[in-house]
This record gives C-alpha cells, sequence and structure tokens, in this order.
C-alpha cells in the first residue's frame, strides 16, 4: 500500500507552509508526488526542493512509510557516469539497481537520490579526478590534489527529507560509517545497518579496496554471508 491520496494531500499543504529559522538552518519543501512504476516495482516518486544548494532532490518510495518506524532506506548520491551511462570505473549503478530491487521487494523502504555528483564536489571536478586517477591516484588522493575533502557531502538535507516524510526511524542501506554519523548528526534515528556489498569487478577493485582501507567501508562481509543477513533480517551496526 502506497501513500495515500489523503495523505499526499496533507504533506503538500505541510510543505505549502513550511518555513525555517535561523540563517543557518537548511529549508527542505515537499513540490510534488507522483506515481513511478519501473522495472524494480511500483514506486511513488518525491520532489523536493531546498534553500541550501538550490538543487531538486528526489525521494524514491515503495510503500508507505509516513509515521514508520525502521523504515529500509538507501541514500545515494548522484553519479552520471555511472547511473546513466553504466561506468565501471564504480559501483554506483550497481548499488542504486540492487537497492531498488531489494526495496521493491519489501513492505516498504525509501531510495533518496542527492545530487551530491563525485561525493560532493561536481560533475566537471569528478572528471579531473578521475584524470588524475588514470595517472596513478586513488580517489581520495585525487580529490585531495583538487583542493577537496575526501568527501565533500552533507546529509543535512537528507536528513530534513525523512523528516518531511515523516520517518521516525531507519535502517540504513550503507556500507559508509562517515553516513552513519553524519545522519545522527542531523537527528536522523538509525536502528539498523543493512549491508550491501557488490562485487568488483576489474575497473573499480582498487577504487573499492581504496574506499575499504582509506574510507573505512565495510566491504569485508562476502556475498553469501550479506546474502543471508538480509535473509535473516538482521543487522550488524546498532546504535
Amino acid at each position: 500500500m502506497s501513500i495515500d491520496k489523503e495523505e499526499i494531500s496533507y504533506l503538500i499543504k505541510e510543505n505549502l507552509n513550511h518555513s525555517c529559522i535561523g540563517a543557518k538552518d537548511t529549508c527542505v519543501k515537499i513540490t510534488a508526488i507522483a506515481d513511478l512504476p519501473s522495472r524494480f516495482g511500483s514506486f511513488q516518486i518525491v520532489a523536493f526542493q531546498n534553500d541550501f544548494d538550490k538543487k531538486d532532490h528526489a525521494a524514491i518510495i515503495h510503500g508507505n512509510v509516513y509515521e514508520k518506524e525502521n523504515v529500509p532506506v538507501r541514500i545515494h548520491s548522484e553519479c552520471l557516469t555511472g547511473d546513466a551511462l553504466g561506468s565501471l570505473r564504480c559501483d554506483c549503478r550497481d548499488q542504486l539497481e540492487v537497492s531498488m530491487k531489494m526495496v521493491g521487494e519489501m513492505e516498504f523502504g525509501v531510495i533518496l537520490y542527492l545530487r551530491q555528483e563525485g561525493r560532493g564536489i561536481g560533475f566537471a571536478n569528478k572528471i579531473k579526478a578521475y584524470q588524475l586517477q588514470d595517472a596513478g591516484y586513488d580517489t581520495f588522493e585525487a580529490n585531495r590534489a583538487l583542493g577537496f575533502k575526501e568527501d565533500e557531502r552533507d546529509y543535512a538535507i537528507a536528513a530534513h527529507m525523512l523528516k518531511s516524510l515523516h520517518v521516525k526511524s531507519i535502517r540504513l542501506m550503507s556500507n559508509n560509517p562517515a553516513k552513519i554519523e553524519d545522519l545522527k548528526f542531523h537527528g536522523v534515528k538509525i536502528t539498523g545497518r543493512i549491508p550491501l556489498i557488490i562485487p568488483p569487478n576489474e575497473h573499480n577493485s582498487f577504487y573499492l579496496e581504496t574506499k575499504r582501507v582509506k574510507g573505512g567501508h565495510m566491504l569485508d562481509k562476502t556475498e553469501e554471508e550479506n546474502l543471508i543477513e538480509q535473509e535473516d533480517d538482521l543487522v550488524d551496526y546498532k546504535l
């Protein structure tokens, strides 16, 4: 059962009257909700606008997450080269497709699609980073060489999006401990973690190993262990 028309009407009306207090506050508003049938199942898509980065972000929802606890949530950062063009340099498209398939088979869940290309450095700078990686830099070294942090992403907008959808607590689909900590900092209640392990290919194995070794990403589980954990509905990161 998806978010019904009455709840949609309420959310839209609530966001029309939504205001932010304080210069440092991030104001995120729902602007529209529509059905989104897909190859991964039936979803609803929610369009958000905000006054922080001025970008449009999206929530892709399966089932009714309104006022729900322990909602499976994937927070996915935009990757044009991977998501749209099928690049093998990263595992972004695989993570997005696996997440949508998993959520589409669950009772309910959310994928937040954030416009944070290249771990927040933007498309042009991501391609510059790729050029440095072609010369021997790893993904974190390349970002630093361009004058950025290893990861420039911020999840304040994601936290506000979940609040706008009235999601009370989440089970985060992620391998990234920094994402967990940042969401906690912004007030998201995380009740567990669902691993999202993608087997490497010859083009992204070094990239994934760098994320594991330098970024602390939790990629040590075998695919079989990951599947067993998901099937048994367990979590390995309790807060």
